[in-house]
């Protein structure tokens, strides 16, 4: 299983009726094979999941949520996330300010 501690993470993809995006940014903890999250962004204004992984690296979640409308939402999440390819950040002196080169972007794959 990947270790999830102190990570943060945003989704590429999401289902057609999902409220998640690419705005939305999770701050995971692990202990053990517990996940918890806090999340926020896009059209989410806080939500909160809690998973149970297992060695296989399948994960499964309960959430619940306050979306831009205040509507509350609880529901629940099966996944298996991939690590997808990541570019260091290097920044260069350009002009009066920094010029990003590259961006470091770790992402959660939902399938």
């Amino acid at each position: 299983m990947i270790n999830y501690n102190n990570k943060h993470f945003r989704p590429v993809s999401n289902t057609e009726n999902g409220e998640t995006s690419a705005e939305t940014i999770f701050k995971y903890q692990q202990t053990g094979n517990i996940l918890t999250s806090a999340y926020a962004g896009g059209r989410i204004i806080y939500g909160h999941l809690i998973g149970l992984g297992d060695e296989n690296g399948q994960i499964e979640m309960r959430y619940h949520q306050v979306n831009d409308k205040g509507k509350l939402m609880t529901g629940i999440c099966n996944l298996r996330p991939e690590q997808l390819a990541m570019v260091k950040s290097d920044f260069i002196k350009h002009g009066n300010g920094l010029r990003e080169i590259n961006r470091n972007d770790n992402r959660l794959l939902k399938k």
